[in-house]
């Protein structure tokens, strides 16, 4: 197999011949539907958005003041910093991609900026040179620096693939005294917060120094020993527990353990000895098979943000970060890479219109932070808990980062290898699938069943496409012949094909947990295609509480059509019941009432809640 160039323009390319590897984004070009839509949100909404705040938050003050610009205090969070370079690096995969005129004053700016503080050894942190100068890499549990540093570096390689790198010879500077720091000879120490790993792997496929890759792997190799101690929430929470060739669990900080996953993939990606799989695979299973909420959300405890024990997923206490869903879509993206697989694919799929998706508001201009699948009638509205999305966070890790996703996400959609090209997730658009060749792909789904793929010339190699696990009865047809049944899995059209339709069933379908799952215990979830549903108080009528429905223990869904406000199909549950009111907190079950009262109830998608009114929601729902 020949290796991908390293001047392909993609957030993750792998320096060595794998399983599948990425197209280069421009290759891909979206064309409305739901992917395309949310992109397009986050260019003219998100975007803009994230920059004003980086002015009204203070992240550009903590700079200026450090320049004699500003006189403002220190705002926000020590780690801070990492919020500017999450929007820096949108902005670099939409420049990558196109023009960004509008946003060039602000990219200019904080460029200037953050050379102007930059000191002579490289070092650069605002909270560093700020309210604790003097006090580098003193508190690297909690200090967050080469966290920070991690995604500066991401920034800047997005803005070298769109041909500029004056953000590069800041980024590199800082690299290299952290190399002469914490590299081999160095101090033997870690940051708590894994995410600098998979970008020293991203600076190595870009320059082709293997130093980069050497000092991820240092860094990974030094987890699991407890230097970094304890803290208020244990070695778990920091990733350093147990080391990474052991561990068999995902524990602690979901987003940190899914961070180091994504930076131990990429060096399994670039080095064929690296001797991660094994750990890769046990971990993946304990995340996707007993940690992981039915959306894809993950992390089932506020305390740590956490991972908590197999099948503890409660619904309405679940914090499901936005940042952990986006993390493991970035994991499960190296692993397709790595192994081909088609259960990754399933899983970013399942993530994309869920978990990530149910993070952002209609406008792309407010956000949730944590994913609950329950809100309880009377709920207590707090920032990591809220009952409405909020515009932005005292920690606002999650918008940035949902700017960075959406502008890159041609990047994660297509793959190919020497022999084939692959079709993951399905959107309309245009890809350029190598000879020249356009494939564009014609479809409303995840809302209906068609794709179709028309080349505009016979393919002169195989191309692939994935039938997703959730798709019974799914069919696809060759150049307008017969439909045929397709498996889930991917089923290959030979070189010379012209066209492709595939037809994926949507009918509402539910679906039942584990029966470990104790949170899910006696209820059920609906599914329409990939796209998870919720009942909403909203759609109540006054005085009902959403803890009065309960739907049958074989229920029915009607499809109802598209609800013009929130723009998407709505499903109506038939047969559903309210309990009768209940003034006694327990009582024998001798006395319990049968549910009364026959209704149909209304069913939107889970992503779309809270775009209303705040109040009450669920998406497991009790039966009787």
């Amino acid at each position: 197999m020949v290796s991908p160039s390293p001047s392909l323009v993609v957030p993750a390319a792998p320096a060595r011949a794998t399983a599948r590897r990425p197209l280069d984004l421009r290759r891909v070009q979206l064309n409305g539907g739901f992917i395309g839509d949310w992109q397009r949100v986050n260019r003219e909404g998100t975007i803009p958005h994230c920059i004003e705040r980086m002015e009204t938050s203070g992240v550009m003050d903590n700079l200026r003041r450090l320049v004699g610009a500003s006189e403002a205090s220190f705002r926000g969070p020590l780690f801070a910093d990492s919020d500017l370079y999450k929007t820096l690096e949108a902005i670099g995969w939409e420049a990558a991609r196109g023009d960004v005129t509008e946003f060039l004053p602000f990219v200019d700016e904080a460029i200037r900026l953050l050379e102007a503080v930059q000191e002579s050894d490289g070092y650069l942190d605002s909270y560093y040179q700020g309210p604790r100068a003097g006090e580098r890499f003193t508190d690297l549990p909690q200090g967050h620096e080469m966290y920070k540093l991690g995604h500066l570096v991401q920034a800047a390689i997005a803005w070298a693939h769109a041909g500029r790198t004056d953000l590069l010879d800041i980024a590199m500077r800082y690299v290299e005294l952290v190399h002469d720091t914490f590299g081999e000879g160095g101090r033997d120490d870690i940051d708590g917060h894994p995410e600098i790993e998979t970008a020293l792997v991203e600076l190595s496929r870009l320059t082709g120094d293997p130093r980069h890759r050497a000092l991820a792997k240092r860094m990974i190799e030094l987890r699991g020993y407890r230097t970094i101690g304890e803290g208020q929430f244990g070695g778990a929470y920091y990733q350093d527990y147990t080391p990474v060739r052991e561990a068999r669990e995902a524990i602690g900080h979901a987003v940190r353990q899914l961070y180091l996953l994504a930076g131990v993939a990429d060096l399994e990606l670039d080095e064929e000895a690296a001797g991660y799989r094994e750990s890769l695979h046990a971990l993946w299973t304990s995340v996707h098979h007993q940690k992981m909420y039915i959306t894809g959300g993950l992390g089932s405890r506020h305390r740590g943000e956490s991972f908590g024990d197999p099948y503890e997923l409660p619904a309405d206490r679940a914090y499901s970060e936005t940042c952990a869903a986006i993390a493991n879509l970035h994991w499960n993206w190296r692993m397709l890479l790595l192994d081909g697989h088609v259960r990754y694919a399933d899983e970013i799929e399942r993530g994309l219109y869920n978990a990530i998706a149910v993070s952002t508001s209609i406008d792309g201009k407010s956000f949730f932070y944590s994913n609950p699948l329950q809100l309880r009638s009377g709920h207590t509205h707090e920032e990591d808990a809220p009952s409405s999305r909020l515009d932005w966070y005292f920690c606002a890790c999650c918008p940035p980062n949902l700017a960075r996703l959406l502008s890159s996400i041609n990047a994660y959609l297509t793959t190919e290898s020497d022999d084939a090209v692959q079709f993951h997730i399905y959107t309309p658009g245009t890809v350029e699938i190598g000879d020249g060749i356009v494939a564009t792909i014609e479809t409303n789904f995840p809302w209906a069943p068609d794709v179709t793929i028309t080349f505009d010339a016979p393919t002169t190699r195989p191309t692939e496409f994935r039938v997703p696990a959730w798709a019974d009865g799914a069919t696809v047809a060759f150049d307008g012949g017969a439909a045929l049944p397709a498996s889930p899995g991917y089923l290959v059209a030979d070189s010379g094909t012209t066209s492709v339709r595939l037809n994926f069933p949507v009918e509402p379908v539910f679906d039942r947990a584990h029966p470990w799952v104790d949170g899910a215990r006696g209820t059920l979830a609906l599914r329409r295609g990939p796209v998870y549903y919720c009942l909403e108080e909203a759609d109540l009528p006054e005085g009902l509480h959403l803890e009065d429905i309960v739907i049958p223990a074989h229920p029915t869904a009607i499809d109802v059509g598209t609800d013009v406000e929130l723009g998407v199909p709505v499903l109506d549950i038939v047969g559903a019941r309210t309990q009768p009111a209940k003034t006694a907190l327990y009582r024998p079950v001798a006395n319990m009432e049968l549910a009364t009262d026959s209704r149909t109830v209304r069913a939107i998608p889970y992503y779309r809640w809270a775009n209303r009114t705040p109040g009450a929601m669920r998406v497991w729902m009790p039966t009787i």
